[in-house]
């Protein structure tokens, strides 16, 4: 049995250590939020917090999350989370979905690099791109990523 803190809430589950956190989010908690895109660590749509940090969760077994706290796009998008709910009304001021496949994990990222930053930083834009780097976006919203970045930065300074 694995205990695991996801959203503030405790779950336990009956799952290999070894599970992908987002195995454990999609099939055991039925989350599914977080997407699956490459399972290499490569797209960024399976993008989660774990004690704050984005993680790509489809290569992070439950097992180093034992003690930590993961947070998931379910939890950013409630309004509760002032960061979370600034980047989600700068994603839609600025249309930034197309498919929206990677919309999940982009927010996620977005999310974290913007509390990282030290209070009433203003990001660049050279900042948000180095940031933003490992999430792909498929239909190349990438203009509109960086403009709600930023547009979000403003509204939590």
């Amino acid at each position: 049995m694995n205990t695991l803190n996801v959203n503030g809430r405790e779950h336990t589950v009956d799952i290999d250590p070894s599970t992908p956190i987002l195995w454990t989010l999609r099939d055991t908690l039925g989350m599914t939020g977080t997407k699956f895109g490459c399972g290499a660590a490569l797209c960024g749509a399976c993008t989660v917090h774990l004690d704050g940090n984005a993680i790509r969760s489809c290569i992070t077994p439950i097992s180093a999350a034992a003690s930590g706290k993961i947070t998931t796009i379910e939890a950013i998008t409630d309004g509760s989370d002032k960061v979370g709910a600034a980047v989600h009304a700068a994603w839609v001021k600025h249309d930034v979905a197309q498919c929206g496949y990677c919309q999940s994990g982009q927010i996620m990222s977005a999310t974290a690099f913007l509390k990282s930053l030290p209070k009433g930083k203003q990001p660049t834009a050279a900042e948000i791109d180095a940031a933003m780097a490992g999430n792909i976006c498929r239909c190349g919203t990438y203009a509109r990523i960086r403009s709600a970045v930023a547009d979000a930065a403003k509204h939590i300074a």
